[in-house]
């Protein structure tokens, strides 16, 4: 039995959905916002909750999912998501150019340029060295987070690198010069 799909979904006021095929469009005060609904799952509004229904046992798999995705909508579009990065290293830095590109400076022979995709905001504190990416969208705050982080991911050894703000890093032992 699918304890996550049986929860309902609070709707808050100024939250509208609309189920188009397998896609549901939620809006709301921070923009719109789609999600996958999978084959037999349904939607239903009761009182001021939105409850996900399966036709049959068999869809037991994604009934769970489609909740998750519904309800990861309603709340993008009401509060929307963040994910926050921390830059460690001497001279590593980023800065924002224009609204739409994030220049960092990693360490390389060049500066990387990373544009930003629509619906996404980031936020650069004053040492260059913290960002805060936001949009309504989780999945790709949570992918340009990703690859921000590719850029120079945290080395072990030195600790010197991108990662995220709540990531805790096993610092390696080198090697010993001893024979």
């Amino acid at each position: 039995m699918s304890r996550i799909g049986k929860k309902p979904i609070p709707l808050p006021t100024g939250v509208k959905y609309k189920v188009e095929g397998n896609t549901v469009l939620v809006e709301g005060p921070k923009g719109k916002v789609t999600a996958l609904v999978a084959e037999g799952i349904t939607l239903k509004t009761e009182g001021s909750n939105l409850l996900i229904e399966r036709s049959s046992d068999d869809k037991a798999a994604v009934h769970g999912l489609t909740r998750a995705l519904v309800n990861n909508a309603v709340e993008g579009v009401t509060k929307g998501w963040t994910r926050e990065l921390d830059i460690v290293g001497i001279g590593y830095r980023a800065e924002l150019k224009g609204k739409g590109t994030v220049v960092f400076t990693l360490g390389y022979s060049h500066p990387i340029e990373f544009p930003l995709p629509t619906g996404i905001t980031v936020a650069i504190d004053p040492k260059q060295t913290h960002l805060t990416i936001a949009g309504v969208d989780r999945q790709q705050v949570g992918q340009v987070a990703a690859d921000m982080r590719s850029l120079r991911k945290p080395d072990p050894y030195k600790n010197k690198g991108v990662r995220y703000s709540n990531e805790r890093l096993k610092k390696k032992a080198g090697k010993t010069g001893a024979k």
